[in-house]
């Protein structure tokens, strides 16, 4: 991957989001570019102007954590944005070593058996790429339209980003489909930048991006999400819009992969959860 322009990309995106207002910056005249100046940054972060204009080029060579942490306050990031910042950096260092490869591994069985215990949540392992590797029963009847998706019987296997951007059918599966796919892809970005040399995720973004000018779009825009949780609706074909609280979990059980466990509940006594235990009624006949 071309971790400069990366970071280039980054930076320029987020100093364009931000007006002098919103740092405490006087405004005076037109100014020909959005949001800041680079002169402006520099002061902000307490830099010299072609120090930082280095650092957005991607010469990323004898920067230290604290201009990099400067250079994040003065441009207002999230925390997930600098953790982004930091990665790309490292890995844009000169003589930087690769990180090792991950690869591959089944789960233990013991994650199966934990899945499986969960009879009235919805719930599944995922990897940074967003392939899901193992589910419970009420999980794959949840998204059922994923599993019976072309994409899944293409590729071998269920993969939330290509479900999202690759078959017309997440629109209507989904109630709120654009919210959906940008979350999905920054955290498709916040895995690149902690794992640029993974090559299976490289591979997955190219061929998203060629194929779709939704994820393109998107993924040009460079937002980052590490940590996420919230409500999801769905529009689903046996029980009917319901809209479920969701909340993901760092699973550890492997050094060379990222997973992540997600956990679907409804809020106790409301209509979703008992279209929900419909959802369970379902997957306990189809076992």
């Amino acid at each position: 991957m071309d971790h400069r322009s990366d970071i280039q990309d980054f930076l320029t995106r987020r100093r364009a989001q931000l007006t002098p207002e919103q740092v405490g910056l006087p405004t005076s005249g037109r100014r020909r570019v959005p949001g800041l100046r680079r002169e402006e940054v520099a002061v902000l972060a307490g830099v010299s102007i072609e120090w930082y204009r280095r650092l957005e080029r991607g010469h990323i060579g004898g920067v230290s954590e604290d201009v990099l942490d400067a250079v994040a306050r003065a441009l207002r990031l999230s925390e997930d944005e600098r953790i982004y910042l930091f990665d790309l950096a490292e890995a844009a260092r000169p003589g930087a070593a690769p990180r090792r490869p991950r690869e591959a591994v089944g789960l233990p069985l013991r994650v199966q058996w934990l899945l499986d215990s969960m009879t009235l949540s919805a719930a599944f392992v995922s990897n940074g790429r967003l392939d899901i590797v193992a589910v419970n029963a009420l999980g794959h009847t949840l998204y059922a339209p994923l599993y019976d998706s072309a994409t899944t019987a293409e590729y071998g296997g269920p993969n939330i980003a290509r479900y999202f951007f690759l078959d017309p059918g997440a629109h209507d599966f989904l109630d709120d489909w654009g919210v959906s796919a940008s979350l999905t892809v920054s955290l498709l970005r916040a895995e690149s930048g902690r794992y640029p040399d993974d090559t299976a995720l490289r591979a997955l973004v190219g061929e998203l991006a060629t194929r779709s000018a939704e994820f393109r779009t998107r993924w040009d825009a460079h937002e980052v999400r590490v940590h996420h949780g919230g409500v999801k609706s769905f529009h689903h074909p046996d029980a009917g819009l319901l809209t479920l609280t969701y909340q993901p979990l760092d699973l550890p059980v492997s050094s060379h992969e990222a997973h992540s466990l997600t956990i679907y509940t409804a809020e106790p006594g409301t209509p979703d959860e008992d279209r929900l235990r419909l959802l369970a009624d379902l997957a306990a006949k189809r076992r």
